[in-house]
Formats: C-alpha cells, sequence, structure tokens
C-alpha cells in the first residue's frame, strides 16, 4: 500500500467503498478487507450504513487510529440548523470521535450557497470532528471556488474514475490546489472486467482486467482509488495491486479507453457541469 499526500493528509491509495452495500454485507466482508490489509474505509450518510461500518470496524480488531475514515454530508443537510447535528449522527453511528475526512458529497441540490457550505465544514474541522474536509463531484471551476471560500485546505475531490472517463483537467487542478483525486466506480459498472485491452496486459503478468484497472489508478500521482467487492473471494484479488507495475506504453493506452460517453454517474439535479 502507498501513501498519497496532500495538504497536510496522508491518505492509503487503495481504499474499501461502501456505496449501495447492505448492513448484512458491511458486516461480513469490511472486518475481512481490514483484516487483509485495507486502511482506507469510505461511506456517507445517505447510504445509510455508516452503523454498520462502525461495527465492522470495531469487529476488525484493527486500531482506529490506523484506519483512515471519510464519510460524506448530504445535500440535504447543508443548512447551518442541520450540518453539524447530522455530523454528530454520523459520529454517533460510526462509534468514533472524530472522521479523518468529511465531504460534501454533492455541489448542487441544497439552497444553502456554498459559502455556507464550506463554513459549516470548517466548523466541523475546528470543533475537532474531522481531521481533513474535501469536496466530491465538483468541477475545475467549484474546486477553485471552494478552495479559496475554505479556512482550512481541501485534501480531496472524490469523483467518478476509470478507464473509460478522462479526468485530466480535475488532476490538473488538484496539483494546482495540492489535492488528491479520489477515484469511484473505477470498475464502470462492470465493464472493467470485461475489457480486452485491460485483459490484454493483465495476461502478461498473471493478473485480471479488474487488478490492471485498479493498478492503472493508483500509479497515477495524486490519485487515491476505492474498490468494492460484497464477496470474501474478491478481497485479495482488489488488494493485490502493489506488487507490479504498468509502463508507461500500457499506461497511455488505458488512458487511451477514454471516451465523450464514458461517465456513468451524474444525477441532473446533483450534478455540476462536467468538463
Amino acid at each position: 500500500m502507498h501513501i498519497v499526500t496532500a495538504n497536510g493528509a496522508s491518505i492509503p491509495a487503495l481504499g474499501f467503498g461502501t456505496f449501495r452495500m447492505s448492513d448484512a454485507e458491511v458486516a461480513e466482508v469490511l472486518p475481512e478487507a481490514l483484516k487483509l490489509g485495507f486502511r482506507h474505509v469510505d461511506t456517507a450518510q445517505v447510504y445509510g450504513n455508516e452503523a454498520a461500518v462502525g461495527a465492522a470496524i470495531h469487529a476488525s480488531g484493527v486500531p482506529r487510529d490506523e484506519i483512515f475514515l471519510t464519510t460524506k454530508v448530504w445535500v440535504s443537510e447543508f443548512a447551518p440548523a442541520d450540518f453539524l447535528p447530522s455530523v454528530e449522527s454520523s459520529l454517533e453511528n460510526l462509534g468514533v470521535d472524530h472522521v479523518d475526512l468529511l465531504l460534501l458529497h454533492w455541489p448542487h441540490g441544497s439552497d444553502s450557497p456554498r459559502t455556507v457550505q464550506i463554513e459549516e465544514l470548517n466548523k466541523a474541522a475546528n470543533k475537532g470532528m474531522t481531521r481533513h474536509i474535501g469536496v466530491s463531484n465538483y468541477n475545475v471551476a467549484e474546486m477553485h471556488e471552494a478552495a479559496q471560500l475554505s479556512a482550512a485546505p481541501l485534501v480531496t475531490n472524490q469523483v467518478e474514475y476509470h478507464p473509460y472517463l478522462s479526468q485530466a483537467p480535475v488532476l490538473r487542478a488538484c496539483e494546482a490546489l495540492d489535492m488528491a483525486l479520489t477515484g469511484y466506480y473505477g470498475m464502470a459498472n462492470g465493464a472493467v472486467p470485461q475489457d480486452a485491452v485491460l485483459t490484454e496486459i493483465g495476461a502478461t503478468r498473471g493478473k485480471t482486467a479488474a487488478q490492471v484497472a485498479l493498478r492503472w489508478l493508483v500509479q497515477q500521482p495524486r490519485v487515491v482509488t476505492l474498490s468494492k467487492t460484497a464477496r470474501l473471494a474478491r478481497l485479495p484479488e482488489n488488494f493485490a495491486i502493489f506488487d507490479f507495475a504498468l509502463s508507461e506504453p500500457e499506461m497511455q493506452a488505458i488512458h487511451a479507453l477514454a471516451r465523450p460517453d464514458g461517465r456513468i454517474i451524474s444525477p441532473p439535479d446533483l450534478a455540476p457541469e462536467w468538463d
């Protein structure tokens, strides 16, 4: 496992994401993921599984201070009267006194101005509820705006990222702002494991197409990726991406898979105008 550093944060490059995981799946798989070596766990208020994530972390036996824990505030909680109480509820659900990273989940969908959202995010940090703060699903202009509004540095923008979607503009903004890009949906809704280019690259190393895609992600500067599985048998495969490296021609061949219609996640009431 290697670490991505961004604005004072040290983020394990491979995380375990819990989007659309039931409590039962979290209880079964997350403790084993942590025992295997995962040290970055991602959840969100809207996922409805924060309590299960907290219980699984406790059940794993891995000390809390070894785990980089992220949650996200949902857009319905952005108003000043709701924001900090919602974070307090998240901490109670997770069974912790702070998270390592607190994100604004989407840039739109709330009547609260961005100035207010960023101010509330900073209040959470100032109160010790989170060690670091960041955003999710922001475009480049919104990243720069948020960074200018925030007293504390923003450490990441969590966005969709996989071989079929270029995030070059966001990566350039991350470099300019000393932020990380945390990628989700790395398997592109099941397209990655079936990809001929990724399969061919993997075959030369005894790796799967999924492992090649995950390696492509974490091999890029400033990129963190969230893997996810509800199957115990898949955990070792997802984790075994640090014992090989892709050549520069292979990296470029994977970059070349990006296409204009590659984006999968774009809720109309929540998403920005993408770069």
